[in-house]
């Protein structure tokens, strides 16, 4: 069970590692929703693939995926402090809806769509590579160095965009360069993980951290500690009771929330009653 194990475990934490860290971007962003549409249309992008016909999981594939992503980059920052009353959320929730949408047209063009539909949304991570974990190391890594050279300007633009602005900073050059960046981890890991495992991977150990810490640097270190933790869980719990690999994650993440509402609700009962 361990060597059949390992490999998940070691993807799962590369996941968490670049995840949890974009995620308290996008919390800060108010924008929970961008990583489930961006991972909709890399999603979207490999099923354009096989309906060209290139098989899933291979470069072009990828290569779709990416584009597509890269498209809802560029339509995010462009998006981004509209002054005309229209929440950036609604864009996203919109290019949502209408890409799953489209993946569902396109899915009825391919025969055995419902094997499709379940990579889609719970991914393969049960038998990924060590050659894709590698690969995948490497490309976060380089995104992570990225990130910590250009750390002041990202953090600026989710946390204090109008304090940009009045910098000179272009915001929407470096909105265009955060989504680029997101875009690449998204069509990595939806190809391992599946878009339901990306989004708990992005959202809830950050959204835990902020329950129950402050500050950016003890929030990070909160959220890789408990998506590790919690990912391990869910791959103990697939293995001992034989379930399917990423929904047993999810599950163990949304165990996870829950118990990070209850002890942010009675850390705030307690100080209302000290």
């Amino acid at each position: 069970m361990f060597n059949l194990m390992f490999a998940p475990f070691v993807a799962c934490l590369i996941l968490v590692g670049i995840h949890a860290y974009l995620g308290i971007h996008v919390l800060e962003r108010g924008i929970i929703f961008v990583d489930l549409a961006l991972a909709q249309l890399a999603a979207l992008g490999s099923i354009t693939a096989v309906l060209a016909g290139f098989p899933l999981h291979t470069t072009q594939s990828y290569v779709f995926s990416l584009l597509f992503t890269l498209a809802g980059a560029v339509l995010f920052s462009l998006t981004r402090g509209q002054r005309n009353g229209v929440s950036q959320e609604a864009v996203i929730g919109i290019a949502y809806v209408v890409c799953a949408a489209a993946s569902v047209l396109a899915l009825e063009r391919i025969p055995g769509e419902s094997q499709h539909i379940k990579e889609m949304l719970v991914g393969n991570i049960l038998f990924v590579s060590w050659r894709q974990i590698m690969e995948t190391l490497f490309l976060y890594g380089l995104i992570g160095v990225f990130h910590w050279v250009f750390r002041k300007k990202f953090m600026l633009i989710s946390s204090r965009p109008a304090d940009a602005e009045k910098n000179g900073v272009s915001i929407r050059w470096w909105d265009f360069l955060f989504y680029a960046a997101f875009g690449l981890v998204v069509t990595s890991s939806v190809e391992i993980a599946g878009v339901l495992l990306v989004f708990s991977f992005l959202v809830i150990p950050a959204f835990c951290a902020v329950l129950l810490v402050r500050g950016f640097t003890p929030r990070l270190a909160a959220g890789w500690t408990m998506g590790m933790l919690t990912s391990l869980a869910g791959i103990y719990a697939s293995a001992r009771f034989d379930l399917p690999t990423g929904a047993a994650i999810v599950c163990a993440f949304g165990v996870l929330t829950f118990a990070c509402i209850v002890i942010s609700s009675l850390k705030k009962a307690f100080h209302a009653a000290g």
